[in-house]
């Protein structure tokens, strides 16, 4: 199964639970940034590389990324895909590639974007005898991701989200070059609990043999849910990477603003003076009626925006209705993820899908609605709310 073009494996099989509730009904690759799946940048950026063949490893709701890109026809490029029936880490993930894979291959997270540029260099230095390669980038908070170590070129150590002092800004960027020896480096490794792809690279380390090749391209990580509106907003703003959708039924109404930062997709239905600006992103089939204002919003596809309502600094999940003059302000709020307090994040609010904000509700900062709530009128909202709650007045 050798191709001269390379082959790109692609790890999409994760459900992502700090992404919830956006991930209940879908896998954390499939949520959508600038009205395409993040699963889909990953994917237009390994074939502006060049590469024409991919094996996707999938796992938690693997028909929604299958039934979208099938046999990867619309990308021009040969989709495969084999499954990761239990996440149990990164370097189980590879590894599950190998009975599809005999040569050299480049290796990418499915939720983090790079540009072509970070694929093709890898896959230019990629040969069956060198050593694994592992792409270097500098950010403004490098504790949060695997922070890099090197010694010229030379990668001393991956530390995963280290608690101690962090003396450098490069971290793995996620993109790795690996040849076929890598499966058996892998099935070495000892680790406790899930196995990831980095543990197995630092046994490789300790031997001199993982290379670092620095990036300082495009690099966007989607972790919790506030990144989805920076990626969202980071996207808009790159032509490269922007695409505007189909007109197809669109309806906009009259004396409507719509800022050129704004992107909407096919059957879009604005009602008249309503206002969209800020990096916002209109989904498929989503009505906004008279006079709402969204600004800085991740819409997904079926939602419905109520006359009146101001919508901010917001995601809206599928099929969510907004009611008459709802109102999530937007701004920086404290957003509590597991057992970990996030201050200082732009998020007003999260809106699971099928749920249902009724009119003149609030949704204070940061506020997080599950799936199918119902919230009735005038209600306060704070904090996160479960799936299937209602909320009452009183």
């Amino acid at each position: 199964m050798r191709d001269e073009s390379g082959t790109a494996v692609v790890l999409a099989a994760g459900e992502g639970r700090r992404l919830e509730p956006l991930t209940n009904r879908r896998p954390k690759p499939m949520v959508p940034v600038a009205n395409r799946p993040l699963l889909e940048h990953v994917v237009e950026a390994v074939v502006a590389a060049g590469i024409d063949r991919i094996v996707l490893v999938v796992g938690y709701k693997q028909e929604r990324i299958r039934n979208h890109f099938g046999d990867g026809d619309d990308w021009d490029v040969t989709i495969e895909y084999v499954e990761q029936s239990t996440q149990l880490g990164t370097g189980h993930a590879v590894l599950q590639a190998e009975p599809v894979v005999d040569g050299p291959f480049v290796v990418l997270n499915g939720d983090r974007l790079v540009d072509a540029e970070a694929v093709s260099a890898v896959r230019d230095r990629l040969s069956d005898g060198d050593a694994p390669l592992v792409t270097v980038t500098a950010v403004e908070r490098p504790r949060d991701y695997g922070v890099v170590r090197l010694d010229g070129d030379r990668v001393i150590d991956i530390d995963e989200k280290p608690e101690g002092p962090v003396d450098t800004n490069r971290i793995n960027a996620g993109v790795y070059g690996f040849s076929p020896a890598i499966f058996d480096a892998i099935r070495a490794t000892n680790a406790t609990g899930e196995l990831a792809i980095t543990a197995t690279l630092n046994d490789l380390a300790e031997r001199d043999e993982v290379t670092g090749l620095g990036y300082d391209g495009r690099w966007l990580d989607v972790s919790n849910l506030w990144d989805v509106l920076t990626v969202n907003a980071a996207l808009i703003h790159d032509t490269d990477h922007a695409r505007e959708a189909p007109t197809t039924g669109r309806r906009i109404g009259d004396t409507v603003s719509v800022a050129d930062d704004v992107v909407l997709a096919g059957n879009v239905r604005v009602g008249p003076n309503a206002t969209l600006s800020g990096a916002t992103a209109i989904g498929s089939n989503v009505t906004i009626a008279a006079n709402a204002v969204v600004e800085n919003t991740v819409v997904f596809p079926d939602a419905v925006i109520g006359p009146g309502a101001v919508v901010r600094d917001a995601v809206v999940a599928g099929n969510a209705q907004i009611g008459p003059n709802a109102t999530i302000t937007g701004g920086v709020s404290t957003v509590v993820v597991g057992d970990t307090v996030h201050r200082d994040v732009t998020l007003g609010g999260v809106v699971g899908d099928n749920a249902s904000i009724g009119g003149g509700a609030t949704l204070t900062d940061g506020a997080v609605v599950g799936d199918d709530v119902r919230a009735d009128a005038g209600v306060v909202v704070d904090g996160r709310v479960e799936p299937n709650a209602v909320v009452r007045r009183g």
